[in-house]
Order: C-alpha cells, then structure tokens, then sequence
C-alpha cells in the first residue's frame, strides 16, 4: 500500500487509510486536510508530483486547485461586506459604473457570486492569454449583455467570476485581487495560499495532469447557448495552467495555489463563525448570509442541478456525499474540493495533481469526505 504522510488523530486513521487507498489506483499526488472546531485533526500527504514519479509530494507542495479559488474569491467579498464597505444586494454598477452597460445596471453583487448574473464568460473571440490583461478583460465584461435574464437562473461563472467579483473587490480596495488576499487573507491566517504563486515558489508546483477526454456536451447545442458560450469563452487548457504566465496572472476564478493545509487554513474561518485562531475576518451574521439561496435547478452551463447560495453551492445531487443542513461546498476541475459544515464546525479540504473526469468532485473526493464522516458520532 502507497505511503502516507503527515500527522492525523486516531478516530480519523480511515482518511489515511483511504488516501493510501486511491494513491495505489488513481492518484498521482494529493493531500487531504481536516479541521475540527478549530483543531486540526488531519493533515496528510503522497504520492508524486511528477508523472515520471521521481519527486516525492512533500508537505509544502503547491498545485493549481482550479475553481477551488472561487472559496476564497467569495470569502473576499464576505470581508468587505463585514466591513461595511460592500453590499452584496447592491447594484454591481455602484462599485463598478462602467459594468451598468447593456442591460446590466440592475445586476447585483450577490448575481456575481451565485453565478446568475448572466454574464458566465466572454464573448468570443477570447483566448485564455486575453485573461491575463485584467484592464482589458474586466472592460470586455463590462461592454457585454447578459446572456439570459440575470437572477432567474444559474450559469456556472467558470473562468470570469475572478475578474467580475474581482474587480468589484478592486474598486472598493484600490488593490489587485491577489495583492488583498495575500494581504487581508492568506496572511493575516497565515496560510500557505496564493493566487497565481510567486516565482520563488515554481519549485514547489506539482504540475496538474489532464483528465481523460470526455465528451464537452456541446454537440448539438445552438451556438448562442450560455453552456457553448461559457466553455468556449476562452476554452479550458491544461496546459496553460502549467505555464509561466498562468502563475504570474490573478485568476481569481482558476489559479489559487496551495495545497489541502493551506486551503483549510483559509476556508476553516467560515465553518467556525468567522474567526480562526484568534484571527476574526468575518461576523457569525455575515457567514449567514452564504446561506441566502439564490438560485435552484439545472445550472444552465453545467448542465446539472445546483442550489447556490451567496458564493457557494448548498447542495447538489451531483455530489451527494456531502450531507445537507448549514453545510456548503465548491470544488475545482478535476476533483479538489472544501467542504464548510457550520453544524459540526468541520472543514474538509483535498487537492491533487492528477485531474478526474466530471462536473464537481470525484470518486476519489467521495472517498476522503466519506472517510471523515464515517469517523465523527
């Protein structure tokens, strides 16, 4: 059986068990973290970084966790809205006046971060580099018309949500996206998160492996669609995701870097009220308003039934392993993936290199979160 490292109690020996288990099948490297009521409980690691399987996966490796950055992304606006200085009821065009064009002055900040806005990508042509000019691409979004009518319906934000909610977080700040959770967040918890990662830590990255190909379901659909609009504005690369360019660039909807610890060292503060390790960054009422639903039925980009709240999924049949109650969740391409439980104040956080075919989760996901709740009474 594959070796795990890192520490865990006794009650949660099953996650390890479970992580050894997958990393003799479908994982490449991975780790998996869990935190308790403010005790963290797991913290493990193994496998390999590499697809020649010559660099052990060690306790500080870095890995791109995709959508998983979207958990942090929505935290950010929670600070701001804890503070008084954004109103997720308000119009987005009070922060951002240039985005009231087109039929958009009465979109809201909270349609942005549940992903109903109508806005879920470019109009293309748009290419993935286009993502790396941030003036360029937020004045894109802003010249747009929604692509249905906002608030009637979810439409995964797949690639644009970092520089939508992004750009409101920086007129309000007056600083970049990446700059104000190095600054506001990942530090002030001192977490090992990045959005995109500094250079000096490129030797850390494990380099994230495609899924297997899988059908994009976009045959057959008209070209106008919002799922062939958003996939092919810009359209996912792999590859780009191990490039220079993608780790220098603020993609707050794709490029966090981290690894489980440091998710969960993120993400811990909403499952515990708001404030972690002394370090208080949100009101009890403030993580209560993720709880407002949004929206609930067949997301129209991905093609199956999600219940958003203000910045996370609350349920979904999709993944049905993450028990329902004061519980939310997203994850990212290839199966990452933070469970926040307000019931049991528990974070579960996995990321991995070698990336699952599907919409949200995985078997493997399915296996650690299972693994830990079987452990709890």
């Amino acid at each position: 059986m594959a070796e795990v490292h890192g520490s865990y109690d006794d009650r949660f020996a099953g996650v390890a068990d479970a992580l050894a288990e997958q990393l003799d099948h479908d994982e490449l490297g991975a780790s998996v973290a869990v935190d308790l009521d403010g005790q963290t409980v797991v913290d493990i690691w193994g496998g390999y970084r590499d697809e020649a399987r010559t660099t052990p996966w060690t306790q500080d490796t870095l890995v791109n966790v995709w959508s998983t950055t979207k958990c942090v992304l929505s935290l950010a606006a929670l600070v701001l809205a804890d503070r008084g200085d954004l109103d997720v009821h308000a119009p987005v065009a009070d922060y951002w006046p240039e985005f009231a064009a087109k039929g958009k002055k009465d979109i809201e900040v909270r349609h942005l971060m549940s992903h109903t806005s109508g806005v879920s990508g470019w109009d293309t042509p748009f290419s993935i580099r286009d993502m790396y000019d941030w003036p360029s691409a937020t004045e894109r979004l802003a010249a747009q018309r929604p692509w249905w009518e906002p608030g009637t319906a979810s439409g995964y934000h797949s690639k644009n949500q970092g520089h939508l909610v992004g750009e409101v977080i920086r007129r309000i700040s007056n600083t970049t996206f990446k700059r104000f959770v190095a600054d506001e967040i990942a530090g002030p918890l001192g977490a090992d998160f990045q959005i995109g990662a500094r250079e000096s830590d490129w030797h850390r990255i494990a380099p994230v492996v495609a899924p297997p190909p899988e059908d994009d379901g976009l045959a057959g659909l008209d070209p106008s669609h919002p799922r062939v609009r958003t996939f092919l504005g810009p359209k996912g690369s792999v590859k780009a995701a191990n490039s220079p360019e993608w780790r220098r660039a603020d993609l707050g909807a794709l490029n966090g870097h981290s690894n489980a610890r440091g998710v969960l060292d993120v993400l811990r503060v909403l499952s515990l009220g708001g404030e972690a390790d002394g370090v208080r960054l949100l009101k009890p009422e403030t993580v209560d308003l993720v709880f407002e639903q949004q929206s609930d039925g067949v997301d129209l980009v991905l093609g199956e039934p999600f219940r958003f709240g203000i910045g996370y999924c609350l349920g979904s049949p999709v993944v049905p392993y993450v028990p329902s109650g004061r519980t939310f969740f997203w994850g990212g391409w290839g199966g990452s993936l933070a469970v926040m439980d307000l019931d049991r104040r528990l974070t579960i956080t996995y990321v991995m290199n070698r990336m699952a075919p599907g919409v949200l989760g995985s078997e493997r996901s399915e296996a650690y979160v299972k693994a830990v709740y079987s452990a709890l009474p």
